[in-house]
């Protein structure tokens, strides 16, 4: 137990230290190949903002398209979700720390306050523990509170590595193509009740699996 402690402590220390330029320098080598991009383009140009939802497992890429863009990113309170933060403050996101399990409700109330504000979020709809691809209701009970629309991300990188993790968690291998594929905006009205807005959860993890099986679809 002890020797796993100081193996964690030391891949932490290294990702406090090295990671955030080994992302930047794998992240800009890969072959990127969009689908519905016009559909960001086009929110961008109105200046209207957004919530992006995008499984866990696949978040790297997600973060790295939309730094320096006026988002709000929610992690976890782990140590873990500490290396995240400290990536993600780099590229310019507000960072709002919690979960489903601790400090969850804060967490979403200061989320919404950020999206009634002019700023667009970033949400991993299956994090920060699973289980994986099933989406819990964080992003869709943002977009019902702030009148935001959601817009869904799915990526697929053709040459990978999955780490043993609850996520598969995805690390693209130097200069492989990517897919990046985007739903199109989705509101969520206000006035929905419960069953409604599970209904609508649940069409939003049907749609980010459907756009997910396309992205990792190569020639």
């Amino acid at each position: 137990m002890k020797l796993k402690k100081i193996r964690q402590d030391f891949l932490r220390f290294i990702g406090n230290h090295f990671l955030y330029y080994a992302v930047n320098v794998l992240c800009k080598s890969l072959k990127f190949n969009y689908t519905n991009k016009n559909i960001i383009d086009e929110l961008e140009r109105q200046n209207k903002n957004f919530v992006l939802a995008f499984w866990h497992g696949s978040m790297l890429l997600p973060w790295y398209l939309f730094k320096n863009k006026n988002f709000v990113a929610l992690t976890s309170q782990s140590k873990d979700g500490d290396l995240l933060a400290r990536i993600l403050k780099r590229w310019n996101y507000d960072v709002v720390r919690g979960s489903s399990s601790k400090g969850g409700e804060v967490a979403l109330g200061i989320m919404v306050d950020y999206a009634k504000n002019k700023s667009s979020i970033a949400i991993t709809p299956d994090g920060p523990k699973g289980p994986p691809h099933q989406f819990k209701a964080g992003a869709v009970i943002i977009a019902k509170r702030s009148g935001l629309p959601v817009v869904l991300a799915a990526v697929g990188v053709k040459r990978k590595r999955n780490l043993k993790s609850w996520d598969s968690f995805e690390i693209p291998k130097l200069f492989s193509p990517a897919n990046v594929l985007f739903s199109e905006p989705m509101y969520v009205d206000e006035k929905l009740n419960h069953d409604e807005i599970s209904q609508a959860i649940k069409n939003c993890e049907i749609k980010l699996n459907e756009l997910s099986f396309k992205a990792n679809l190569f020639n």
